[in-house]
């Protein structure tokens, strides 16, 4: 393997960022579609860099699941058997990893009839494929009544309500626990934490309540941002706890297990129990940690992200010769 280096895969019409940022990459790679990375002109220009593919929500949302397990024929840095679980129509879905790891996770109504407190309901988006129409609802005739009001205005389909998730809303504190660990590690490392800046709700929330009730608006919640996070010291153990076990019931499940970073989304209750409600089993979108983390400095001597902790694994396995460990 040559000196590492980097190459980013963009859409033309969308590379100007990646291009004004120029340390992000050495090479750019402009596709008319994502989904031109599974062309054999591609593929073969990739393997012949060497390349190792680093793999975050967009490879396998634009790509999809079965083609990056079986047509993507370049090294990834992950565990590719791993990525469907975090579907929740999955069989061994991310719900099945938490409960296998014994962590405690908000209740799951299968059948919306049995709504007896607030939940909160994640359906796809009838226009937009990559975004939820997350929405609160308190009993099944408030789920009947912002189901079908959602369905008249186009934002949500029949089909997608079938396989929607519907999840207890639990009342607490919300953050992202980020986490690596690969095959070759000598533990799980706890990163940082990060929590979500998403519209319409931020800062919608932050009006008084009295011009909230006169705004008569569908919330949303749609991701466009992060911001960094700490975490009181008592709770530390139990955050670290949760990603040693989560870990382990992987390896079992899906071997090897985990490869690369992973984050595991919570809220910690007035009680100062966790709950974990949405699992990321690949690259988090949280660049926000690579300037603002304690936790790596505690460890390492040096606050850095993600995209760094990625680099010193495959320059650990290439100086080991166990490359083929933390690639699948």
């Amino acid at each position: 393997m040559k000196d590492l280096g980097q190459w980013w895969c963009a859409r033309k019409g969308r590379e100007v960022p990646y291009k004004r940022f120029s340390r992000i990459a050495d090479e750019i790679v402009i596709v008319n579609k994502f989904k031109d990375m599974l062309l054999p002109k591609i593929q073969s220009k990739l393997r012949s860099s060497d390349t190792i593919i680093v793999p975050h929500r967009a490879l396998t949302a634009y790509l999809g699941y079965h083609p990056v397990e079986d047509k993507l024929k370049i090294p990834l840095f992950g565990n590719r058997a791993l990525f469907q679980a975090e579907e929740r129509a999955y069989k061994k879905n991310q719900y099945y990893l938490l409960q296998k790891a014994k962590i405690r996770l908000p209740r799951i109504f299968k059948d919306p009839k049995d709504i007896d407190r607030p939940v909160i309901v994640k359906v796809q988006e009838k226009a937009r494929k990559l975004e939820r129409a997350f929405f609160i609802a308190t009993s099944y005739s408030d789920y009947k009544d912002k189901t079908e009001k959602k369905i008249r205005q186009g934002l949500i389909s029949r089909d997608a309500l079938k396989v929607a998730s519907i999840e207890e809303f639990i009342v607490g504190t919300y953050f992202n626990f980020n986490y690596f660990h690969t095959p070759i590690s000598d533990e799980v490392d706890f990163l940082g934490i990060e929590r979500r800046l998403q519209t319409n709700v931020h800062d919608f929330v932050s009006l008084p309540a009295k011009q909230q009730l006169e705004t008569n608006i569908e919330l949303q919640n749609i991701e466009v941002g992060h911001t960094p996070a700490s975490i009181r010291e008592s709770l530390l153990e139990k955050v670290i706890e949760a990603g040693d076990k989560f870990v382990a019931a992987v390896k079992k499940e899906y071997p090897p297990g985990i490869i690369g970073p992973f984050s595991l989304q919570s809220v910690i209750t007035k009680d100062l129990e966790i709950l974990v409600y949405d699992v990321s089993l690949r690259v988090p979108g949280n660049p926000i940690l690579a300037t603002t983390s304690p936790y790596t400095k505690y460890k390492y001597g040096t606050t850095f992200g993600v995209g760094r902790r990625i680099a010193m694994e495959i320059r650990k396995a290439q100086q080991e010769g166990k490359l083929e460990e933390i690639v699948t």
